[in-house]
């Protein structure tokens, strides 16, 4: 494989429009969770985050933390054992339930009303709750305003036609004085069709750079040997930090 320190700092992918068009349906998303094609799932939690924590809590008690597209995310137990309130949305029921499970968190579910057909799992502690729902109707629950949103594996996953959708979703969720800290990753799209899709520097500012201060806070070398089956030989994740402008 090439020398990391070059691959770290070499050149963007030319090729960004080739994923352009690709799209996944939330029907094909659920068969991911039933069949455990959940490769994306860190058992470990992800170690940038835990890398750049202190940074992006800032010291701060009884925070609101956002996860979109949360799947079973161990991070989310992290914040609430913090004193932090956390609320997730994640289509796949079976991903939701599974968090509960291997957390041995007890929780209650109800139905949305304003959402037909989507549930809300609270647990019993209160500082956790996750909306079963398309993300794109989440805002019709009044979920109300945050102080953090931790997007790993959101951003990446929605389908490329709708970036623009998705980061306005985002901003509208934010309270003043918010840090958003996202998760991209850079590979060769020509060799992967995605998701995880390859998102370019130039996007995240053309999504968020005119209402947030945009720096990256760490480019790390990624690759592993599940990797291979994609038919790249690198992958590397930026980490970015949003702050108000």
């Amino acid at each position: 494989m090439a020398d990391t320190r070059a691959v770290l700092d070499s050149e963007e992918y030319p090729d960004t429009e080739v994923q352009k068009d690709r799209v996944l349906t939330l029907e094909e998303w659920q068969e991911k969770w039933v069949n455990h094609n959940t490769g994306f799932h860190q058992e470990q939690g992800h170690q940038l985050l835990k890398k750049y924590l202190d940074t992006f809590l800032k010291g701060e008690k009884a925070l609101r933390v956002f996860f979109p597209l949360c799947g079973k995310a161990v991070e989310m137990k992290w914040f609430a054992d913090r004193g932090h309130s956390v609320v997730g949305v994640e289509i796949s029921e079976l991903g939701i339930r599974e968090f509960f499970m291997e957390q041995n968190l007890s929780y209650s579910e109800e139905p949305i009303m304003e959402i037909p057909g989507a549930k809300i799992f609270k647990s019993s502690s209160g500082n956790i709750s996750l909306y079963c729902c398309n993300l794109f109707d989440l805002p019709r629950a009044n979920i109300g305003k945050f102080d953090r949103i931790w997007d790993r594996g959101a951003l990446v996953a929605v389908n490329p036609s709708d970036r623009k959708r998705y980061s306005d979703v985002m901003l509208s969720l934010t309270r003043p004085g918010f840090q958003y800290l996202l998760s991209v990753l850079s590979y060769d799209p020509t060799k992967h069709a995605g998701p995880p899709f390859y998102v370019t520097d130039g996007e995240v500012k053309k999504l968020f750079g005119s209402v947030c201060n945009i720096q990256c806070l760490e480019k790390a070398d990624v690759f592993e040997e599940r990797h291979k089956s994609w038919g790249i030989d690198q992958i590397i994740e930026r980490l970015y930090l949003f702050t108000e402008k």
